[in-house]
């Protein structure tokens, strides 16, 4: 009931001036002297100076001590530029900053929590880098002290160890070249370059590109051809090659190793154009479906290493796609296969 200043002074100047006034009756009864107009003045001025005395005191109370704590409170969670709201003592002031205190404590909480998971993942991100270019530094050190220690002058060991050397170097250049992708992705940086183009002729143009590694693993890559078989889209015609690159190379590594299908489907969304992208291979677990877009994650890192892969495609393809403003998805059953989706904006209207 009382749960502002003012209330809370009325109450108490009320209580304060209705006992004097008993005094003055009794005393002036006692002393046979009774008067209504005096009793009424005094109490009016007891009860004026109770009230702006309680009053004064009270919100000199809340202005130093409460004030302080909701305006600071109010201060730190209102936007850059936002003007501060003016403090009313006639509000429930006590619920009002219990209110604040307790918005402002979910939300450190919040941000503690976030900070941790970031530096949780700084953590898991350094070492993941440190493990993939630890790998073929060590490769390459073995292999240029074998050729110092006398493999030079061996024609049957030279010119192999520096090949493999050569692998190694190229290796480590990839994942610095994708690592450097993914920060201006990230940073926006890697404004895509829209243009009109048809869909389905870069789809074959990266089929071409990758018959060789199909045939090596003897997988069939099947395009699905909607009715209209010219499908015009508008994107970054050379990063939309990179996604498609990359999720048939996907598709080809991880799909069946002897007679794997690779099939590619397109559906019309209205304003945009849905690519799939199937397989028929061993599948993504449920638990590592959420975290498939991630730096360096890895299903099956000793098979994913001995594969070539990097650990970054899949999330320089999350980042390509979403720099369009488009959305892509994963779907997957272990033993039965995986579909990615991608969506890209139709061709712009004349």
């Amino acid at each position: 009931m009382f749960n502002s200043p003012k209330r809370l002074a009325l109450f108490n100047a009320a209580i304060i001036t209705l006992a004097t006034a008993v005094a003055i009756i009794a005393t002036t009864i006692m002393l046979n002297s009774f008067s209504i107009l005096l009793t009424t003045i005094i109490s009016v001025i007891v009860f004026g100076v109770s009230y702006a005395i309680i009053y004064s005191t009270l919100e000199k109370f809340f202005y130093r001590k409460i004030k302080l704590i909701y305006k600071t409170i109010h201060n730190l969670k209102r936007p850059k530029g936002h003007k501060s709201q003016p403090y009313d003592m006639h509000q429930d002031v006590l619920e009002k900053v219990n209110i604040e205190v307790k918005e402002w404590a979910d939300s450190q909480s919040k941000k503690i929590k976030d900070l941790e998971e970031l530096a949780d993942y700084r953590r898991e991100f350094l070492g993941n880098v440190s493990h993939e270019l630890k790998t073929p530094i060590f490769n390459i050190q073995g292999y240029v002290l074998t050729l110092l220690d006398g493999g030079l002058e061996d024609p049957n060991i030279n010119r192999r160890y520096l090949l493999k050397t050569e692998h190694s170097i190229n290796r480590m250049i990839t994942i610095v070249n994708d690592l450097e992708a993914i920060s201006k992705l990230e940073s926006g940086e890697l404004i895509p370059k829209m243009e009109q183009f048809d869909i389905i002729a870069l789809t074959q143009e990266v089929i071409e590109f990758l018959e060789v590694k199909a045939k090596a693993r003897s997988n069939k890559v099947t395009l699905r051809y909607p009715q209209e078989r010219n499908v015009q889209v508008y994107a970054d015609r050379e990063k939309i090659r990179q996604v498609i690159t990359n999720l048939i190379e996907n598709s080809i590594r991880y799909g069946k190793e002897n007679d794997g299908n690779t099939t590619i489907t397109y559906f019309d969304m209205d304003e945009n154009i849905l690519v799939e992208i199937t397989d028929d291979g061993i599948g993504i677990p449920d638990e590592s479906i959420p975290r498939i877009f991630e730096r360096f994650y890895r299903i099956d890192k000793a098979r994913s290493r001995s594969h070539g892969g990097t650990g970054l495609g899949l999330a320089i393809v999350k980042h390509i796609i979403h720099s369009h403003n488009q959305t892509i998805n994963v779907r997957s059953k272990i033993g039965v296969g995986t579909t990615f989706g991608f969506t890209l904006a139709k061709q712009k209207a004349d």
